[in-house]
């Protein structure tokens, strides 16, 4: 069975993604010192966003949709999170 472009975008990106959730529960388990070393966040992260760029290129997504949506969870995070700092 041959993919689709389309698919084989959904799919990669799906796995980039769970590889830096993947990343992201070891240091959780782990932390900051985890013999997995900060690059691998860098790493998955730069693919995540590599997959990111490539569905804007594909007409998937916008980068004004995402903007959107960030400052959205930016909003959220202010009242439900303590990782937006605002001194």
């Amino acid at each position: 069975m041959s993919l689709t472009v389309k698919q084989e975008l959904y799919a990669i990106t799906a796995e980039e993604c769970a590889e830096l959730g993947q990343v992201m529960m070891k240091f959780m388990r782990f932390g900051d010192g985890a013999w997995i070393g900060r690059e691998a966040i860098v790493e998955e992260a730069g693919d995540v966003l590599c997959m990111l760029q490539l569905l804007a290129e594909h007409n998937i997504i916008t980068w004004e949709e995402l903007e959107q949506r960030s400052s959205n969870k930016r909003e959220k995070l202010k009242t439900y999170s303590n990782v937006i700092n605002e001194d």
